[in-house]
């Protein structure tokens, strides 16, 4: 009786499905969020039977900490010099990029290459957009414009803190782009930036979430606005209000693929890179949402947005007709000067008007 049972529950285990393990993936919510779940999450699960979840977090290494392994994070989508600073903590797996993408591909990253903990995987932009029913005439093309606020008055939504602000301070003094960080490493250059956005300050309205300054702009808080591109995208795309970006002055940053070192699924995480990085897999998720492929292949695999039919290599930040100065944001030097620039910036904030 007892042999029949245990045959019988062997036999069920062995017809039962195997029910695939999940991967729990760290990422950034919004359009972004619904364009790899599309584009990147859906067809792995396709292809290998494993579930991709997806939870939102705020990009810091902070988030991570706190975290990675209560929730139990398999792969993270964060910014480059997020995950030197995470790597240099410990908290990332080392990553064999060869051993993942093979080692002709290591040559067709652009702008940045992969790094100990890191490989990736888009290009963004931080770019000035403005609402056009505010300047029926001259429109802002430059980013001189953005502290101009007598020829383009009303105010300009800005992100909380240091990030972007300092370089657009230095270009509007003329700094080739070229020397930008190696200026703002010094207090010399952090003095002038500061020195120029003084002359804005009574126009900013700060945001904190990156969805805000096109809702700003959107509903008329501002005329003028730092953000990210595929934000201003959008809302240009639904029609309702018409903002447009001025490509001058743009800078170019880097989304990575990252592992958190509390994975308990190290290998399923690999598959999910090598499934990600590919050409293919990267202009699919280009031709969802204006963000750049990091992979120069992936570039002219790029179409029309399946949605809509709007052609969309024309609005990536890499795109090479936008002309204008143009920045890489230097994912080194963020790494390694945060405490200043928080430190510098929190200084102006409380200074008297």
């Amino acid at each position: 009786m007892l042999r029949s049972s245990l045959i019988t529950l062997w036999t069920v285990l062995l017809c039962a499905p195997m029910l695939a393990q999940d991967l729990t993936v760290a990422t950034w919510g919004g359009a972004y969020e619904a364009a790899q779940r599309k584009a990147v999450f859906a067809p792995f699960s396709e292809t290998t039977g494993h579930a991709v979840e997806a939870l939102q977090y705020d990009g810091t290494v902070a988030a991570l900490r706190d975290r990675a392994a209560a929730e139990g994070w398999d792969v993270i989508d964060m910014l480059a010099d997020q995950a030197r600073v995470a790597c240099a903590e410990g908290l990332l797996l080392r990553l064999d990029a060869q051993a993942l993408v093979g080692n002709a591909a290591m040559a067709d990253f652009a702008p940045h290459t992969p790094t100990r903990c890191a490989i990736p995987q888009n290009v963004y932009a931080r770019v000035m957009a403005y609402d056009e029913r505010a300047f029926p005439g001259i429109k802002p093309t430059r980013i001189e414009d953005f502290f101009d606020t007598t020829r383009f008055p009303g105010k300009r939504a800005v992100q909380h803190g240091p990030d972007g602000i300092l370089e657009w301070a230095l270009l509007a003094e003329g700094v080739p782009p070229e020397q930008v960080y190696g200026l703002l490493s010094t207090d010399r250059g952090l003095r002038l930036a500061f020195r120029k956005l003084d002359t804005i300050r009574e126009y900013i309205l700060w945001w904190d979430d990156p969805a805000q300054p096109a809702q700003m702009l959107a509903e008329g808080h501002a005329v003028m606005a730092s953000g990210f591109n595929g934000r201003f995208f959008d809302v240009a795309r639904r029609g309702a209000v018409p903002v447009d970006i001025a490509w001058d002055g743009r800078i170019i940053g880097t989304e990575v693929w990252a592992i958190p070192a509390t994975t308990e699924t190290a290998r399923l995480a690999r598959r999910f890179l090598v499934h990600a990085l590919q050409p293919a897999i990267m202009a699919r998720f280009s031709e969802r949402i204006p963000y750049g492929p990091a992979r120069k292949s992936a570039f002219e695999r790029i179409g029309l947005n399946p949605e809509t039919g709007i052609p969309m290599r024309v609005h990536l930040p890499n795109a090479p007709q936008h002309g204008g100065r143009a920045l890489v944001r230097d994912a080194a030097w963020y790494a390694n000067t945060r405490a200043l620039r928080q430190r510098r910036f929190q200084s102006w904030l409380d200074q008297e008007e």
